[in-house]
């Protein structure tokens, strides 16, 4: 029996993987497909946060070589400017999903997991102990523990019995990799049907198409005739389209899980939330989701921590991401050229030339901005992530982030020597005493007081913050990491 059965191995089946095995737990990931070739363009990159965290766990350079960076994000139809906000990755990163999947299959490999591929899953039996996975063609696998991340038609949360509510899709939009015989235009196109573009790629006559369907298509895979007759809808020819490497759909429908947990079952990525694509979100927040969730998980497999701990994901991540679900239908509905679509374009175009404005709404797209649950008056680094700043250590220059490269967590002593220490904790908790001497400065809110002590959690979320003395730092010991250890 394994730990943990991971069902799915997109980008955030195989993140959560990574940082289980990091843990130290025995996890096992079951796919369906063959391969992440089959997967093409389903997502199109990821955002500052995401990039951060691959920067946590050492990896974040893979996925820079491999794709193209953009200083710049768009709301309304407006060019938002991102360069200048305080992370040391102020840009997106263009980068198809099958390549994301590719790079992360490859950690995951180094870390010794095993993906069993060609396993669909029909469904599953849970008791006090573990949970029995059914499977269409092989012996059924059990664990102590499954995560669904099997997409936004997830097997698993229907078995659940779990509420999936939302806004119904209004309209559709395909998403190909295809070569032509004819010219393409460049860039966007918006009308009263929604956003098309056609990208060329180097080398060759293969694109990247973005149309939205004149009428909200089916819940099916779609065909090269469909994406010629878009097409054709659109621009009055197909360009010649044909050689398909991928063809997805994708709808504005927006929907999230009631619950992220049934028992031993739960539940991330798109199987718990789904989203319109506009704003290039999706991969964001999976990747999110299973940072959040994997040491938590590892915790309560271990029996360092009380089995209650893993209410803290739904706790944390449900209004986390309901947040960016409002914020991809606001973005979506201003992706239409009528007349009021327009005025209200205008409206918020003007908006964004005020610096606050751009600057908060850019935190807010790029991940940057997010606060878990913190007390009224508390300091306001508590419950955000955690600055990557240049410390400085009696072993030399270190970044905070290079320090959560093995997903533990991290108690930094920033002020006088010796007044902190993890105690009974020490085990579980990386000490450093360090110093920093420049301004502390978070997204969106800008400068704030410079901290004595923090407690980084493995997702790189500040769990605690000192004053100087070590006031409350046994309880966010014992509330994120278990009781102290026996002595």
């Amino acid at each position: 029996m394994a730990d943990v059965i991971v069902v799915g191995a997109g980008p955030t089946g195989l993140m959560l993987a990574g940082e289980l095995a990091l843990a130290g737990v025995d996890v096992h990931v079951v796919e369906r497909r063959s391969s992440s070739e089959l997967v093409g363009m389903r997502a199109r990159g990821f955002h500052s946060r995401t990039i951060e965290i691959l920067d946590q766990r050492g990896i974040a350079d893979r996925f820079l070589a491999a794709g193209r960076t953009v200083a710049a994000a768009s709301f309304a139809r407006t060019p938002v400017d991102i360069s200048d906000l305080p992370t040391r990755h102020p840009y997106t990163l263009a980068l198809v999903q099958s390549d994301i999947e590719r790079i992360l299959g490859g950690w995951v490999a180094e870390l010794g997991v095993p993906i069993h591929r060609e396993r669909e899953v029909a469904g599953f039996a849970q008791d006090a102990e573990s949970v029995d996975l059914e499977l269409t063609d092989a012996a059924p696998m059990r664990a102590r523990y499954v995560v669904a991340a099997d997409g936004g038609r997830s097997t698993i949360r229907k078995a659940a019995g779990i509420g999936f509510p939302g806004w119904e899709a209004t309209r559709s939009t395909l998403i190909a990799e295809v070569e032509v015989t004819e010219e393409t235009p460049q860039g966007a196109r918006v009308d009263k049907t929604g956003i098309h573009g056609l990208t060329p790629m180097p080398g060759g006559r293969t694109v990247q198409v973005l149309v939205t369907e004149q009428r909200l298509g089916p819940a099916t895979d779609p065909t090269l005739a469909d994406l010629s007759s878009a097409l054709v809808a659109v621009y009055g020819t197909d360009f010649g389209v044909h050689s398909p490497r991928t063809i997805s759909r994708f709808s504005d429908a927006t929907r999230q899980a009631a619950a992220y947990r049934a028992g031993r079952v739960l539940l991330a990525g798109d199987a718990a939330h789904v989203h319109s694509p506009t704003g290039g979100q999706g991969v964001g927040l999976g990747v999110e989701d299973a940072v959040n969730l994997g040491w938590k998980l590892a915790q309560v497999v271990q029996g360092v921590a009380p089995d209650r701990l893993l209410d803290t994901y739904q706790a944390e991540r449900h209004p986390a991401t309901a947040r960016v679900l409002e914020y991809t239908m606001a973005m979506a509905v201003t992706q239409l050229a009528d007349d009021r679509v327009s005025a209200l374009a205008g409206v918020l175009s003007d908006l964004l030339t005020v610096d606050a404005a751009r600057v908060r709404l850019a935190g807010l797209h790029l991940g940057l901005d997010v606060r878990y649950q913190a007390a009224d008056g508390a300091h306001p680094l508590l419950g955000r992530r955690m600055p990557d700043l240049d410390l400085t250590s009696a072993g030399g220059p270190v970044r905070v982030y290079s320090l959560l490269h093995d997903a533990h967590p991290v108690l930094l002593d920033l002020g006088t020597p010796g007044g902190i220490t993890p105690g009974a904790w020490g085990e579980r908790v990386r000490f450093l005493q360090a110093s920093y001497d420049g301004t502390w400065e978070l997204p969106v809110i800008g400068a704030v007081d410079t901290a004595a002590a923090v407690l980084v959690r493995p997702d790189g979320h500040v769990a605690w913050v000192g004053d100087g003395t070590d006031a409350g730092l046994e309880e966010a010991l014992t509330r994120w990491f278990g009781p102290a250890a026996a002595r």
